[in-house]
């Protein structure tokens, strides 16, 4: 059994500029803690909270890495965030594309955890939040990178748990489903005008894009975020948005066939 990591204590949440970070940087700080949040480019930030500081990062690089995690100093609760929402058939993706997003997506999230474990073992208390995808759950064609590289955080979090129990840390995930973000204007695609693929392509993104349009308000992933941090036992995996409790009871009886028909149909899809 993992203490709770009560505030007010000192978070670091990446990606903290807009969207979900900043929801859960400001819900934070809400809650007394004392916040970062990261940014690749902090002097850029022109929304910025009241209560945080703004820290630079690039998780693509292991010396912004390094940095952040010094100018950081002792962490009791990380929320990993930030990363890079990508599309296009698999046959097309470039393997510069690919690499990159695990950098991203997976790498660079796992070395700063690594970095701040040590001290969260020390003091025998800490949380670590994985923000993750419905869409590793729930898979959808022209998104396989995104998806594996979401399935990937998770594999880690999920493994890391037991590791760090009894030192106090509690690991989990959070999967939102889909956003009201605006990630769609940020997505990097990768697919050819002359793609076979492009007619079902634009399909999904269609679906995709409104499904995005009108989803969960980052605050209520926040809202389940701060839970999961306060949480004396957080669960190893927590989904909000998109009908999450349904799609994931539908999930546990049906085929696993059935439930990829009914994502891909979700996605205009056939």
């Amino acid at each position: 059994m993992s203490a709770p990591a009560q505030g007010p204590g000192t978070a670091l949440v990446t990606g903290a500029s807009s969207g979900i970070g900043a929801a859960v940087a400001a819900a934070l700080v809400a809650r007394g803690y004392r916040v970062h949040g990261t940014s690749r480019r902090p002097e850029a930030v022109t929304d910025r909270i009241p209560g945080v500081e703004y820290l630079a990062l690039d998780l693509t690089d292991e010396a912004s890495i390094e940095a952040c995690a010094a100018a950081a100093g002792e962490v009791d609760v990380l929320v990993n965030n930030a990363g890079e929402s990508q599309n296009g058939p698999l046959e097309e993706l470039p393997l510069e594309a690919l690499e990159r997003l695990f950098r991203l997506n997976v790498f660079g999230a796992v070395r700063l955890t690594q970095l701040l474990l040590p001290g969260m073992r020390a003091r025998r208390r800490g949380r670590v939040v994985m923000v993750g995808s419905m869409l590793a759950s729930f898979p959808l064609a022209y998104r396989s990178s995104y998806v594996a590289s979401k399935a990937a955080l998770r594999g880690f979090a999920t493994s890391l748990r037991r590791e760090v129990s009894p030192y106090g840390i509690g690991v989990t995930t959070v999967e939102p489903g889909a956003i009201s973000t605006g990630i769609s204007e940020r997505r990097t695609e990768y697919v050819a005008e002359d793609s076979p693929f492009l007619g079902e392509y634009r399909t999904m993104l269609a679906a995709l894009n409104a499904n995005e349009a009108k989803g969960t308000p980052p605050e209520r992933v926040a809202a389940t975020v701060l839970r999961a941090i306060e949480s004396p036992r957080p669960r190893p995996l927590y989904a909000v948005g998109s009908n999450a409790p349904l799609a994931f009871a539908l999930r546990r009886v049906l085929p696993r066939s059935a439930v990829e028909r009914m994502t891909a149909r979700r996605h205009g899809l056939r």
